[in-house]
């Protein structure tokens, strides 16, 4: 009887855990990315990337058993610390243009095999800056203007509306006078009354005899 033994193989995986929001107040934000790594690597990469894509790396740090070698991006202050099992990106001086989601990438470099950890779900990293103080500062002047604007326009109405109603009075008023003048003239022409015409009274208007015009 042969019996084979194989050694149990585990893969290597590297988890990281991200807090999902972080809302900044004064200007500088502490990211801590947490990880597990069963494997045994001796040269490790941590990098902070921004963007729905991960697209734009803000900084990252490298180390092995002798020396930690860390980089800033232009883009952004930042400071970046290894402890154990957990890396820290210190963000300073943030604008409120830098609001985005944020991801924490670990990589275990050397010996192979190369490991990298999933895309975890990221952290939002809210800015809070003065965008609120500088739109009202731009929007009341503008308001001030739509105030001015409406007020004319007001003014604009009403002056119409005076001189059409100025207009419709004068109109009004001579077509009164002249319905008056109409009135004035009645017709003078005399006319019997109805009882007369059963009486068998001759009418006011004379015959016309035709007989001089016969030749």
């Amino acid at each position: 009887v042969f019996f084979s033994l194989s050694p149990l193989v585990t893969e290597n995986k590297i988890l990281v855990a991200q807090h999902p929001l972080l809302i900044v107040d004064n200007k500088t934000a502490t990211l801590m990315c947490n990880y597990t790594y069963n494997g045994t690597g001796k040269e490790f990469r941590a990098s902070l990337h921004k963007g729905a894509n991960s697209a734009v790396e803000v900084c990252f740090i490298s180390w092995n058993t002798s020396k930690i070698i860390s980089n800033l991006n232009k883009e952004s202050n930042c400071r970046v610390i290894h402890d154990k099992n957990k890396v820290i990106f210190n963000l300073w001086n943030m604008s409120a243009n830098q609001t985005d989601i944020y991801f924490c990438k670990i990589e275990a470099m050397y010996p192979p095999p190369y490991v990298c950890n999933e895309k975890s779900n990221g952290t939002v990293i809210h800015v809070k800056g003065k965008l609120g103080t500088t739109h009202i500062e731009i929007q009341e002047p503008q308001s001030a203007i739509s105030l001015w604007i409406m007020v004319a326009m007001t003014g604009i109405l009403a002056l119409y509306s005076v001189l059409i109603t100025t207009v419709f009075v004068n109109y009004w008023q001579k077509s009164k006078k002249n319905m008056y003048h109409q009135n004035d003239y009645m017709n003078m022409t005399p006319r019997h009354p109805p009882y007369q015409k059963k009486k068998g009274y001759r009418s006011y208007a004379p015959t016309r005899d035709y007989t001089a015009y016969r030749s």
